[in-house]
């Protein structure tokens, strides 16, 4: 097994994890919980995207979560960008890193962006071009690397193949999505150690919904062929609107349980991730949907 001293725990819930409540949650909100996530120890959180508010409504303010922001030197906040158009707002915005995607399936590749993953390759090649043209750093996501909801098991070697594209058009790191959540551990450790022999593990994150219950299996999975980037959710918000049943990504709230567990330093505070956990929750009237923060929570009362 491979023991690491330090894991980097990427924030995603303001973004991926926002951007599926059907609920309009207000631009003061969301920038509140970033800075909460912030105060908390995370030095990357995704604090929106630039992309079409027909498709993605909840994301349409995100250029004002940026004015408002109390932008820290410590933390970086990435956002998703899908095209030109949306590099250009995040440009004007003061972005100073963003994310590309494609799909490791066809039919997922052309229900999320209408085209091929091929074609999806190529429009993220101009962007990413133009990101570090213009000086940002650009970090690449794979979607249903482990399995797609309308093709079944995927090939790990497409998967491969995808992210060394990724990786050789500038992408510094790619986070590889179990998006519909029906990874297991085995498979996981496979799937990194067939990656990995073409983009090296260190520029390798994971990305795990937790739809069976096998997240954070699969983190540990991860960590024993040397993982050492996670993609997390705070109070497990998210989900997929292209991936019918798919419930929200892996909790950070219990991810840092974990690895704390292990004596994995993450920089991380548990109490302060906790204050924003309720506060995302409180507002959106639901419990949290982490194992560990409801515990932890309960020791309080």
């Amino acid at each position: 097994m491979t023991i690491l001293s330090h894991v980097k725990m990427v924030e995603v819930g303001p973004r991926d994890g926002l951007q599926n409540e059907k609920t309009h949650v207000p631009t003061d909100i969301k920038v509140e919980l970033i800075n909460k996530l912030a105060d908390a120890g995370l030095s990357v959180i995704e604090a929106g995207s630039f992309v079409s508010p027909k498709w993605v409504p909840q994301m349409a303010d995100t250029k004002e979560v940026f004015r408002q922001l109390a932008i820290r030197s410590d933390v970086c906040y990435p956002v998703l960008v899908p095209n030109l158009k949306g590099l250009e707002a995040a440009v004007e915005a003061g972005v100073q890193e963003i994310a590309g995607f494609a799909a490791a399936s066809e039919m997922f590749s052309q229900k999320n962006t209408n085209c091929t993953i091929k074609e999806s390759l190529e429009r993220q090649k101009i962007v990413c071009d133009e990101a570090i043209r213009c000086g940002l750093r650009v970090r690449g996501y794979i979607s249903v690397v482990l399995g797609c909801p309308y093709e079944g098991d995927v090939n790990p070697a497409v998967v491969a193949d995808v992210a060394q594209q990724l990786h050789e058009m500038g992408c510094y790191e790619i986070s590889l999505g179990d998006t519909v959540g029906v990874g297991t551990p085995q498979r996981t450790k496979d799937l990194f150690e067939h990656v990995s022999k073409v983009v090296p593990v260190e520029n390798l994150g994971g990305h795990f919904h937790d739809t069976y219950g096998q997240a954070i299996a699969n983190i540990f999975a991860s960590l024993e062929v040397g993982v050492s980037i996670f993609d997390s959710s705070i109070a497990g918000l998210g989900g997929c609107p292209y991936s019918p049943g798919a419930t929200g990504n892996v909790s950070t709230e219990d991810v840092l349980y974990m690895l704390e567990g292990m004596g994995i330093e993450t920089g991380v505070n548990m109490n302060k991730l906790l204050i924003a956990a309720e506060y995302i929750c409180d507002h959106l009237g639901r419990p949290t949907s982490s194992r560990a923060g409801r515990a932890l929570l309960s020791k309080r009362l």
